[in-house]
C-alpha cells in the first residue's frame, strides 16, 4: 500500500501533481479535511484496501489547518504499519506565484477585502509550514512549466513504488538563484571555465569538446572524487532514516558547462552503481 500526501502553496502546481498521479494509476482526492485524513489512514490500516493501494490526498489551507501538526506522526504510524507514506511539498517563489494568478484571474483563497495576495501567499506559507518541514520531497516549481512538472512527478514519485533512495542531480546558474528545493547544494565556480574559450562558449558541459576540456582538469577530477564520495557516504544515512529522496544541486556562474558536465559525470556514476538516478539541468530547459 502506498499514500503520498501532496501540500503546498495555491498556484505551485498541486493539481497538476495530482492529476500526473492519476494518470499512473493513483487513487487521488484534492482538498481532504484533515479529520478525514485521519479516518482514512486508520481504515487503511485496519482494514486494507486493494481499491486504494494507490493512493495520493491533496491537503492544503483550504483546509482545517489546526490539525496539520498531527499529520507528521500519523505518516509514522503508517510507516510502522509497513504502508509506505509520504509528504510532497510544492512551493514557488513569491513573485511567480503572484504572476500565476494574475495571469489565470483566479483567486487566492486566504485573500479578501482586507488581505492582498501578497499578504495571502505569506499567511498560506506559514499555516503550511508544520507540512512543509516535514515534507519528503520538496519540489520547487517556480522554472517549470506544466509539462515539466508532469515529468518530475512521474519519474519521482510515481516511479518511486520500492523502499530504495530516488537521487536527482540537477545543474543550474548561481547567477540565476539557488535551487530553493535541493538537500546538497555544491558550488564548483572554482573550476577552470570554458566561457572563456572562444570555441567552447556556445556549448554545454553536455558537448564533447567541452567535456574533453573539463576532464583533463587536475581540480575537476578532485572535485568530482570528492562530491561522488560524499554523496555515497551519505545515501545509506538517509536511507536508514526513511528518506525516499535526495536532490543533490550542483552550480556554477551561469549553469551551461561546469555544472551540466559535473552533473552528467555523477549521474553516470550513480546509475552504474544500480541507484535510480535523475538528470535535469535547470539552465538547458531541464534537459
Amino acid at each position: 500500500m502506498r499514500l503520498v500526501i501532496v501540500t503546498g502553496l495555491s498556484g505551485s502546481g498541486k493539481s497538476i501533481a495530482l492529476n500526473a498521479l492519476e494518470d499512473e494509476g493513483y487513487y487521488c482526492i484534492d482538498n481532504m479535511p484533515v479529520f478525514l485524513l485521519v479516518a482514512f489512514a486508520v481504515n487503511l490500516i485496519d482494514n486494507p484496501d486493494e481499491r486504494f493501494k494507490l493512493t495520493a490526498i491533496g491537503i492544503d489551507a483550504r483546509s482545517d489547518h489546526s490539525g496539520f501538526q498531527e499529520i507528521p506522526a500519523l505518516v509514522q504510524r503508517l510507516r510502522k504499519s509497513d504502508i509506505e507514506c509520504e509528504i510532497i511539498s510544492l512551493d514557488a517563489q513569491d513573485d511567480i506565484l503572484i504572476k500565476r494568478f494574475s495571469e489565470t484571474r483566479r483567486k487566492h483563497p486566504l485573500t479578501d477585502d482586507n488581505t492582498s495576495l501578497a499578504e495571502a501567499i505569506i499567511q498560506e506559507r506559514e499555516i503550511l509550514k508544520p507540512l512543509i518541514l516535514s515534507s519528503d520531497l520538496a519540489i520547487d516549481t517556480s522554472n517549470s512549466n506544466v509539462h515539466q512538472l508532469r515529468k518530475t512527478i512521474r519519474s519521482r514519485v510515481a516511479g518511486t513504488k520500492e523502499k530504495h533512495l530516488s537521487l536527482q542531480i540537477e545543474s543550474f546558474g548561481f547567477k540565476h538563484g539557488v535551487p530553493r528545493d535541493a538537500d546538497f547544494v555544491f558550488d564548483v565556480r572554482c573550476l577552470p571555465n570554458p566561457h572563456w574559450q572562444a570555441d567552447l562558449r556556445p556549448l554545454t558541459g553536455k558537448d564533447q569538446p567541452v567535456a574533453e576540456f573539463l576532464a583533463s582538469q587536475q581540480d575537476t577530477k578532485r572535485m568530482f572524487d570528492d562530491v561522488s564520495t560524499f554523496i555515497d557516504n551519505w545515501i545509506p544515512c538517509f536511507q536508514a532514516d526513511g528518506r525516499s529522496y535526495l536532490t543533490v544541486a550542483v552550480g556554477c556562474t551561469g549553469g551551461q558547462h561546469r555544472s551540466v558536465y559535473l552533473t552528467e559525470r555523477l549521474c553516470d556514476y550513480f546509475e552504474s552503481k544500480g541507484i535510480t538516478t535523475i538528470r535535469s539541468h535547470r539552465e538547458l530547459g531541464g534537459h
